[in-house]
This record gives structure tokens, sequence and C-alpha cells, in this order.
């Protein structure tokens, strides 16, 4: 018995360097779906959107593959928090495009977050207080960017636009004037 010990040993050291090591961050194609942030939805592949997230969540985000936040909440909103400090030491990308309310709704601001989310790299998370300014934002963007208006509103939805909806058909029925 005492013979194998030496021969086992080897045998154990070369199967433990084989082993392959848990990713640092998990795929895209993974769940999303279960993130810790309130309101989650996941309107295609590569979105997240949802309202304000705890300061302890951006690790587990980051780890889920996420790898750019926007923020919509202007700074009156958002307590005296640094969420920028906070996302950068998760070791993700941060961007602010402020909404304040419904009046903070305009297509300027939609085409702002269509150009981040195009050149983003990686899985993004667009978060507000609820979901509501990022679903009208995206809905926004989709019919400016040529989306049938019905199609956009319902991506828009999809991504956690309630009372917006309004402010939204607002605006494109403006912008749809001669």
């Amino acid at each position: 018995m005492k013979m194998e010990l030496p021969l086992l040993l080897p045998i154990l050291l070369a199967c433990a360097a084989c082993a392959t090591p848990e990713p640092a961050v998990v795929p895209e194609t993974a769940a999303m779906h279960d993130l810790p942030v309130p309101q989650l939805h996941v309107p295609r592949a590569g979105l997240v959107t949802g309202g304000q997230p705890e300061a302890v969540a951006w690790t587990v985000l980051a780890r889920r593959g996420v790898a750019t936040v926007v923020n919509l909440r202007p700074a009156a909103e958002m307590a005296g928090r640094d969420e920028a400090a906070e996302v950068s030491a998760a070791g993700m990308a941060y961007h602010a495009i402020p909404v304040d309310g419904a009046a903070g709704i305009t297509l300027d601001k939609a085409r702002a977050l269509r150009s981040l989310l195009a050149a983003a790299n990686g899985p993004v998370l667009v978060h507000c207080a609820s979901g509501n300014r990022v679903g009208a934002l995206i809905a926004l963007g989709a019919a400016d960017a040529g989306v049938p208006v019905d199609e956009a509103l319902a991506l828009g939805r999809a991504a956690g636009m309630t009372g917006a909806e309004a402010r939204v058909r607002e605006l494109l029925d403006a912008s749809a004037q001669p």
C-alpha cells in the first residue's frame, strides 16, 4: 500500500493540472434573466434594462458578463451616490445620459443611447429608477432608426416602458408631422 501512494500522487497532480478553471465571466448566452436588477428586462440579446441596482450588485453584474452600464437618472435622483466610481471599481464602463422625468425623454437622448448601445463591447445594462425611462428611450430610438412604430413601442414595453408611453407617442406624432 505504501508503494502505491508515490505512483498515485503524480497522477492526481496531472489530473489537477488539466482541470479547466471556472471562467471569471459567465458568457452572454448564460441566463441574464436572474441578475440583481429591480424590474429586470432583457428585451434583446446583449441588452439588460431595469431599475436602480444596489451598490453591491455591480460585482455580480460584471461577473455575469455585463460590460457597460448606462445610467439615465439625473444627479438629483442619485442621493449622493457616486455610481460612476462604483461601476468602474467593478471593471465595467460607465455612461450617464440624465433623463429628468417625462420632459427629459427626447429624441436627442434616444439617439445618444442608441449610439452608446451600438458602440458597446459586450452586454449593456441601461437603468433609471424603474426602467420606464429606459424603455421610452429604447422605443424612441428604434422608431427613429426606422422600426415601425408598433414594433418600436413593443420593444419599449419589453424594456420596461410603462407610463412614459404617452410621452413617446407624443414625440413620435410630432416627428411624423410634415
